[in-house]
């Protein structure tokens, strides 16, 4: 069960030959996300568990699951925005379905993150899921 936007993510990796290319591509999609007002880069939304200073600022709205991220870090922003295209707009009582980790493999990035970007990506896994649990 992947979003409009995880698709579209997916085929433009199709598209792209080696890692670098695919790595400057994430880092890309960080890039053209807009930054995470100030005003929610406090401890209750900081996501502890990442190498870099992470923030995800959830909200559900008609049922239907967002959120927004900030990193101090390029290439976890752009792990944000990955992350984003995959869960944004999935109903809030789907998204513990979301099985990330096959959805990510469909991405390749599983096998090129280092250990600690990777028990990140996991944290903030664990973050969003434990905020929508919390609100279905």
């Amino acid at each position: 069960m992947a979003t409009a936007a995880f698709e579209e993510l997916v085929e433009d990796f199709e598209f792209l030959d080696d890692w670098e290319d695919r790595y400057r591509h994430v880092i890309e999609q960080g890039k053209a996300m807009e930054p995470l007002d100030e005003a929610f880069k406090v401890p209750a939304t900081k996501v502890h568990g990442c190498a870099s200073q992470v923030w995800l600022q959830p909200s559900i709205e008609n049922g239907v699951f967002q959120f927004d991220g900030d990193s101090d870090a390029l290439i976890v922003r752009g792990l944000i925005a990955v992350l984003r295209a995959l869960y944004n707009g999935v109903p809030v009582s789907q998204v513990g379905q979301v099985d990330a980790r096959a959805e990510l493999e469909r991405l390749g990035l599983n096998e090129h993150l280092s250990a600690q970007r990777s028990n990140g990506v996991r944290s903030m896994i664990e973050r969003i899921n434990e905020v929508a649990l919390a609100a279905a």
